[in-house]
């Protein structure tokens, strides 16, 4: 057990440093947090996943990643909407724009998967 958390925090720590790398080429500065900690965090995750569980399991999480992704996507469109659009309050767009992500979520997977 102690193997796999120093091995994760290796994995972590190395797709954490490539991506900081990518972060550094891209401009603007706030375009670049997007190579932040989320994408190395799901590739060590994945590959911890395809070593514990086979790779079968880890389509199953990466697919749900993809859709998780997809519909984080929607939030920020959404949240950007009606914040700069319909001038609602910050606190009162996120709530909604979190109804929206779950509700995109549970929808896109339904589609998908079934």
């Amino acid at each position: 057990m102690i193997a796999e958390y120093i091995l994760r925090f290796v994995i972590g720590g190395v797709a954490v440093s490539i991506f900081a790398v990518l972060s550094d080429i891209f401009r603007p500065k706030s375009f670049a947090g997007l190579f932040g900690a989320a994408p190395s965090i799901a590739l060590a995750t994945l590959g911890l996943t395809v070593w514990n569980q086979g790779s079968g399991y880890a389509a199953i999480e990466g697919r749900s990643m993809i859709i998780g992704a997809l519909a984080f996507g929607f939030y920020s469109v959404v949240t950007c909407q009606l914040i700069k659009r319909l001038h609602i309050h910050s606190l009162a767009s996120t709530i909604l724009a979190g109804i929206a992500w779950f509700s995109c979520a549970f929808l896109v997977a339904w589609l998908l998967l079934s």
